[in-house]
């Protein structure tokens, strides 16, 4: 996931395509293609053709699906591919792509559509280098079961034997192992955190080992217990494959991948003879932007860069049982392992295998898939296989878009059709005593700023997740639910047996579990029926906001500046993602005048602060300020309390005005207030509670 594209948007725009955004950072990533190259036959110059109305469904058929029966025909497979890629390349603004499909040891069609190049003019082929992004996770997981198969690793010993001393932070007394670093359940706090790219560290050399320990993170949930989207995990997993092997992770994966399969376009670095075959980089909307590079420069969690005529080789290979012309490059015994899935948030729904993924089970129609995709700034990708049909497909194209999803939803549709819809599920009602197991408040592990409420109504469960809205979910067995458009909530228990995480399969919830909150912590100085409680509890809870100490939480009293800055960061939730933070501390403070960390802020500073990260848009019902407020306060003022986000002290009048003490300085539990109503849960405008 998870590349995570780029994080540098601005906050408007994050909070307006956060769906999209969320899926982007999740890993999935998509795009689709523009016309130009392939293998045999068909026209290696760019083409236009007429839209295809896409309007297959999951549950029909074409016409001709008997005969299909998967890609066997490679002209009607190209007649096909040319339609798609016009339409999906039109409808994501792609500049280029290549799609290259294998079926039963023999490559059907790789073709290039569009431009590599588009001011140069020069057209996608099969030799386009393309950065893959998180498609290298699985190359890693490859790397690592060879060495299993060697008896180098144990998939379920401590990983600290792999790691040549150097140590992982873990407070939950159960050891991390490769296999819970491979299947997404290694229980970091921060799996993004060495996920940043900008373009000045493309000619730099940045070496693993003083990344991963300049920036190491804490296993605070039980390794194996939560499927969390993980880049630091499979960076730490790349690390110890080099470790284990004596060598580099580049140099192990060019000696045992990539020369064995005769990968000859495909590595870890940006070697000059791979760069000046690369596709240029281009933003959603068609600008030219700027290669970015990595810390570390070897990245086993998304570094790679790769074309189809290498690509496809791979494909074979792991549909050949791990093995090419005669070549076992991993054994069948792993290549099944790294094909079936492992973990499952319920037991007909899967999530991950050793380095694949299995999102979106209704695009699947029936059969077994496995999938992987990646997204850098500026290129995205997708391989899909099916390996019980002997078929898959690869894909690359040159812009962060989720064009790479319609494609496969129409690859399965049109070739592996669903043959009857699946069964509807049954309800039944929930009682209330039932439902306290479920209720509080979830963050998703993964994604700090995604927070759910879990409650109860008339015999359902309710979640609210902030700008996403409410949704009604309906028990189909008491640990899996859907919400009113049919996607499931499946809910874990932890090994004490209490429902702990919720998994929604749905967009932006696919990038990691949920994990219930610890609401029991109480303040001797916060009464239970003070105003002010429920803020206070849900901060101290999501670890944005302490007491004074472990007993005081000290409500009324002050903050500095520099204070309040750092809870607002936190609040925000996006601090997990490393390119962000400068951005995000430039956008807080934008138009704020005389700012001091160690001077105490005052209510109409704190107003402005959380407005430039929340942006949110003014609420229908028109606010009018009393009293003392500086012109350049008064529009964020405004704003945030048409949209609710106000503490309890503050009133609206009936003729919609209202005094916010704009002059006086914020405290503590007014900034509770503020921080949880601007950043937690709550669905705008908030109602008055």
């Amino acid at each position: 996931m998870k590349n995570t594209k780029n994080m540098r948007n601005t906050k408007k725009w994050i909070r307006k395509n956060r769906a999209v955004l969320l899926l982007t950072v999740l890993v999935l990533t998509g795009t689709v293609i523009n016309a130009c190259t392939q293998v045999g036959n068909a026209s290696n110059a760019p083409q236009t053709h007429p839209p295809v109305t896409s309007e297959v469904t999951s549950l029909k058929a074409p016409q001709d699906a008997k005969q299909l029966e998967g890609p066997r025909d490679t002209k009607e497979l190209e007649t096909f591919a040319d339609g798609i890629f016009a339409d999906a390349m039109k409808k994501y603004n792609t500049v280029g792509s290549n799609f290259a499909v294998v079926s039963n040891g023999k490559v059907l069609l790789s073709k290039g559509y569009g431009y590599a190049d588009r001011e140069n003019k020069i057209p996608v082929d099969s030799s386009t280098v393309f950065q893959i992004g998180s498609v290298t996770k699985q190359f890693t997981a490859l790397a690592a079961m060879q060495l299993v198969d060697k008896g180098k690793i144990d998939l379920h010993h401590d990983i600290q034997e792999y790691l040549g001393g150097m140590k992982v932070p873990n407070k939950t007394g159960k050891k991390l192992t490769m296999y819970d670093l491979l299947t997404y359940t290694s229980g970091f706090d921060k799996p993004d955190i060495l996920s940043g790219s900008k373009p000045e560290y493309v000619k730099q050399f940045y070496p693993m080992k003083e990344a991963l320990e300049a920036n190491m993170p804490t296993i605070v949930r039980p390794p194996g217990e939560a499927y969390t989207y993980d880049n630091f995990g499979f960076t730490l997993a790349g690390y110890a494959v080099g470790q284990v092997a004596g060598t580099s992770y580049a140099q192990y994966m060019e000696d045992n991948i990539f020369k064995p399969l005769g990968m000859n376009s495909t590595n870890v670095r940006f070697k000059p003879e791979l760069l000046s075959k690369m596709a240029a980089h281009y933003d959603p909307k068609g600008k030219l932007i700027p290669l970015e590079g990595f810390i570390p420069t070897d990245r086993p969690s998304g570094g790679m860069v790769s074309n189809a005529d290498d690509m496809v080789k791979y494909l074979m290979m792991h549909l050949n049982k791990g093995t090419y012309k005669g070549k076992q490059i991993l054994s069948a015994k792993s290549i099944d392992q790294m094909h079936t899935y492992q973990v499952f948030p319920d037991k007909d729904y899967p999530v991950t295998t050793i380095g694949f993924e299995g999102y979106f089970k209704e695009k699947m129609n029936g059969q077994h898939v496995v999938i992987k995709g990646g997204n850098v700034t500026g290129h995205s990708s997708l391989i899909v296989l099916l390996p019980e049909k002997n078929t898959a497909f690869y894909m690359s194209y040159n812009n962060d878009s989720m064009m790479s999803l319609d494609v496969y939803e129409e690859f399965m549709n049109h070739y592996y059709p669903r043959k009857e819809a699946a069964p509807k599920p049954s309800y039944s009602a929930i009682s209330e005593q039932q439902a306290k197991d479920y209720v509080g408040l979830y963050q998703n592990t993964r994604l700090g700023s995604m927070r759910t409420l879990v409650s109860y109504s008339n015999g359902k469960l309710v979640t609210e997740t902030g700008d996403l809205g409410k949704s009604t979910l309906k028990m189909i067995h008491p640990l899996l639910f859907e919400d009113e458009s049919g996607n499931k909530v499946a809910f874990q228990k932890n090994g004490a047996g209490k429902i702990t995480y919720f998994y929604y399969m749905a967009l932006p919830h696919y990038v990691g579990y949920a994990q219930k909150l610890n609401m029991n912590a109480k303040f001797t100085d916060v009464p239970a029926g003070s105003k002010y409680a429920s803020y206070i509890q849900n901060l101290h809870a999501l670890k944005i906001m302490d007491g004074k100490t472990t007993t005081r939480f000290n409500p009324n009293g002050t903050l500095t500046q520099g204070e309040f800055s750092a809870l607002l960061i936190h609040a925000h939730g996006w601090e997990s993602m490393p390119d962000t933070i400068e951005p995000n501390k430039k956008q807080m403070l934008s138009g704020v005048p005389n700012y001091n960390s160690n001077s105490p802020i005052t209510r109409e500073m704190a107003a402005v602060m959380i407005q430039n990260l929340r942006q949110a848009e003014p609420g229908s019902k028109k606010v009018t300020l009393r009293g003392e407020s500086d012109a350049w306060a008064v529009k964020a003022i405004t704003t945030l309390v048409s949209q609710g986000i106000m503490d309890p002290d503050t009133k609206i009048n009936p003729d919609g005005s209202i005094n916010f003490r704009s002059k006086q300085l914020l405290k503590r539990q007014e900034a509770s207030a503020l921080l949880d109503l601007a950043f937690d849960y709550y669905t705008l405008p908030i109602a008055k509670r």
